[in-house]
């Protein structure tokens, strides 16, 4: 474990003295962020201007939600995507033979070698939008804290799903398309669970879990959620990323190199 944390250490410092090279994309990073966060939050305020509820949740607790989904927003941007994504190019240009011949995991590689600061500002951004909405309605640091083991296991469930499609790339090549449908599916994940449809709310929980992602951690932190929820968060984050392992193993056995 040791050796894997001061790998990553070098992955990380190395990455981020490359990235911030170029410090003007620091700024335009931040100000989409607060676009995309101006734009969040008057989707919501379309809604409750009118004194409308999405099955009575407040203004300050639907915010809490769409802060949350800021924060795994900027998560992917600074640690998923800038991994992950390269999955594909690393199997199309034969990059991969080099990885698999490293002596350390191949998926830990993969799915940590660099990192991104051009999703702090959402990281930063999504934080602000909790606190806020946490101080309107009274919330104490215990309630925070309830939240951040099913925001965790929120994380593991979206790495799962990103690694596991980018894996497919190996009997598909081009599969970009795919993570991009994945991250549209994720956008549903702005507003409570309860907003959407019967139909849709058992599409976002069942099949797409965008509901574990942003919905459980907000009810988390306003006492709403009951333990079968946790205990349902955790069993399917542990299940997906023990079948997302196993499933990359799978795939390297139809791995032909690029020398072959």
């Amino acid at each position: 474990m040791s050796r894997y944390l001061k790998v990553l250490g070098l992955f990380w410092s190395a990455a981020i003295a490359t990235e911030m090279e170029y410090r003007v994309n620091f700024l335009l990073a931040a100000l989409s962020s607060i676009g995309n966060l101006i734009g969040s939050i008057f989707g919501l305020f379309l809604f409750y201007r009118t004194g409308y509820t999405f099955g009575g949740w407040s203004w300050e607790e639907a915010l809490i939600v769409s802060g949350i989904f800021t924060l795994l927003q900027g998560f992917s941007s600074t640690f998923f995507a800038p991994n992950l994504n390269r999955i594909v190019r690393h199997v199309q240009e034969g990059t991969l033979d080099f990885v698999l011949l490293k002596p350390i995991r191949s998926q830990f590689w993969l799915s940590t070698y660099t990192i991104s600061p051009w999703g702090f500002p959402d990281l930063l951004f999504g934080g602000i939008i909790i606190v806020y909405a946490g101080e309107k309605l009274g919330l104490q640091g215990g309630n925070y804290l309830m939240s951040i083991v099913p925001l965790f296991f929120g994380l593991v469930i979206l790495y799962s799903l990103w690694f596991m499609l980018g894996a497919t790339s190996i009997w598909f090549v081009k599969v970009h398309n795919v993570t991009q449908v994945l991250r549209g599916l994720l956008e549903a994940g702005r507003y409570p669970i309860i907003a959407y449809p019967t139909a849709y709310r058992f599409f976002f929980t069942f099949v797409v879990p965008v509901a574990f992602l942003t919905t459980v951690p907000a009810e988390a932190m306003l006492n709403r959620t009951g333990i079968n929820w946790m205990f349902g968060a955790g069993l399917l984050a542990l299940g997906l990323f023990v079948i997302s392992t196993y499933f990359w193993r799978f795939a390297l056995r139809f791995y032909t190199s690029a020398s072959s």
